[in-house]
């Protein structure tokens, strides 16, 4: 059958964010982080900012959208609270340390967001992690308490399931430009990475490893729709989907399968077999050639799918 790693590998190439863009958003975040510094040692005495990169940007799964953006997550981290501020305060500390920044910054429940239009938005989660008092930070929650919350220890988990050719992240990669392309309420970067953390299937072609993947990811869920962040608070990122949200979620994860497994197991011809993958992942995805494979190579293919394992279950 139809052989589509090499157009797999294209893919992933594209999705990657350009120098040019990592360049400017590590240069946005030192800037950042200096209007955070310099304003907290002129107004809030007392207050410390620590920084800490984390999220997809941390573990290597970032990616470029289909509107050509990306983020980076910025912890801002004190480790003592003097005079007692809510979280809100904190917060609001931190966005107007960084104000007049761009014209778009947004104060969101988990995080101030500085959005540099139409090229990418770097996220300012803010904690206090007092060392003394305990193993985990603690994330500022607009108008709420403090949540225990420790992102290091996704990374940290993250890096430990990984395999050594790194097939996980290009998969983690495949499931977030899939849910890019989708969108309509699909489930986050992070849900994905977990799922596909729980249930990687590896193989030495990436359009094999996908398809069982998927497959082993739609098991699980029908067994228990769950998806556990492995870190503090180890808390399920599916707890408050509705019925509506559930749904569109797992009807677009059986029409994926569908197409993956046609273009895998039964379509001979490449460009079509890529088409097939284009339905769920966006013209993006390349066009193949528009030829047969041989029956010999047909033949192998079946022999390496055969050979898929799971690699590591959560």
């Amino acid at each position: 059958m139809a052989n589509t790693h090499n157009l797999f590998q294209q893919f992933n190439s594209d999705l990657q964010i350009t120098d040019m863009k990592r360049k400017k958003m590590i240069t946005s975040r030192d800037s950042l982080r200096d209007k955070i510094r310099n304003d907290f040692r002129k107004n809030h005495d007392g207050y410390n900012p620590a920084f800490y990169i984390q999220g997809s940007y941390k573990m290597g799964t970032t990616i470029r959208t289909k509107d050509d953006t990306c983020d980076l997550d910025d912890g801002v981290y004190f480790d003592s609270n003097p005079d007692n501020v809510t979280c809100t305060t904190l917060q609001t500390w931190v966005n107007s340390a960084v104000d007049g920044t761009t014209d778009d910054i947004q104060h969101n429940e988990k995080c101030i967001t500085v959005n540099y239009k139409g090229d990418y938005n770097i996220d300012l989660p803010v904690y206090l992690f007092d060392k003394n008092n305990g193993e985990h930070p603690y994330l500022a929650v607009k108008n709420a308490d403090w949540r225990e919350d420790d992102p290091k220890e996704m990374v940290e988990t993250f890096n430990n399931t990984k395999d050594s050719k790194g097939q996980l992240l290009k998969l983690v990669r495949y499931l977030k430009a899939w849910c890019d392309y989708k969108r309509e309420k699909m489930p986050s970067g992070l849900a994905v990475t977990i799922l596909a953390m729980n249930d990687f299937q590896t193989n030495d072609r990436d359009d094999v490893a996908l398809k069982y993947t998927l497959v082993e990811i739609e098991k699980t869920l029908k067994k228990k729709f769950e998806c556990i962040v492995p870190a503090t608070p180890n808390d399920d990122i599916f707890a408050d989907y509705d019925e509506t949200r559930k749904n569109n979620f797992l009807n677009n994860l059986s029409d994926f399968i569908t197409d993956a497994k046609k273009a895998v197991d039964e379509e001979k011809n490449q460009l079509k077999a890529g088409k097939l993958w284009q339905k769920h992942l966006g013209d993006r995805f390349p066009d193949g050639e528009d030829k047969d494979e041989e029956n010999v190579n047909a033949k192998s293919v079946a022999a390496v799918a055969g050979t898929s394992k799971p690699y590591y279950a959560g």
